[in-house]
């Protein structure tokens, strides 16, 4: 079992930063696979940025390549999203994942099954 714990939204204006934390609690080190999604109104929960835990590799959706970064510590208790450049169209609610089985697609989100509350994300013009 894994519990997830997302903090740090807000509202935002375009060209700021946030930084989105997710607490794990549980059992981490079960997990292989663990990111961030988002799902904005009207629309599918899409994968944002993932991270393979054992080797810190790092996937993007292409619309956050060079804005957003991924990262955990090194006790693999917390998840970190740094958000940069913000653009209206980062508006969604954010979710922390984590998959406890090997995955081929990480940015996939039926993939994972450990899903955090959600955190909102607004960024304003």
């Amino acid at each position: 079992q894994v519990q997830l714990q997302e903090s740090g939204g807000g509202s935002v204006q375009a060209g700021r930063s946030l930084t989105l934390s997710c607490a794990v609690d549980g059992n981490p080190v079960s997990t292989y696979y663990m990111g961030w999604f988002r799902q904005a109104p009207g629309k599918e929960r899409e994968g944002v940025a993932t991270i393979y835990r054992a080797s810190g590799r790092a996937y993007y959706a292409d619309s956050v390549k060079g804005r957003f970064a991924i990262s955990q510590d090194n006790s693999k208790t917390f998840l970190y999203l740094q958000m940069n450049s913000l653009k209206p169209e980062d508006t969604a609610m954010y979710y922390c994942a984590a998959s406890t089985i090997m995955i081929i697609e990480p940015l996939s989100a039926p993939k994972y099954n450990y899903w955090g509350q959600g955190t909102q994300v607004t960024v304003s013009s």
